[in-house]
């Protein structure tokens, strides 16, 4: 299984569009059939550098490069690409 760990820092009050954003990963749970999990969440400790974090599980690397480039999904990351200021992701196989 591959757990596929992404976390945003968002522009300053662009809120409304992050939830928008992140509501609409969390559709994406049923229309993908290669989801296995997927869970979204914003940070609530103000410490922290990130805004938001995704985790998503994955039977193999072939089905995460087919939630990538699935065009559902990149309907919803291109609000993404409108708010975020950074990005990282890390892939791992437990």
């Amino acid at each position: 299984m591959i757990k596929h760990i992404v976390m945003w820092k968002f522009k300053e009050g662009t809120e409304e569009k992050m939830n928008q954003f992140l509501k609409g990963l969390n559709g994406l749970v049923g229309q993908i059939e290669v989801i296995r999990s997927l869970q979204t969440g914003v940070n609530v400790n103000p410490k922290e550098k990130f805004s938001a974090t995704l985790i998503c599980e994955f039977d193999n690397m072939e089905d995460l490069k087919k939630y990538a480039t699935d065009p559902r999904h990149l309907a919803v990351a291109s609000i993404c690409h409108e708010i975020a200021l950074e990005r990282v992701a890390v892939d791992f196989e437990e």
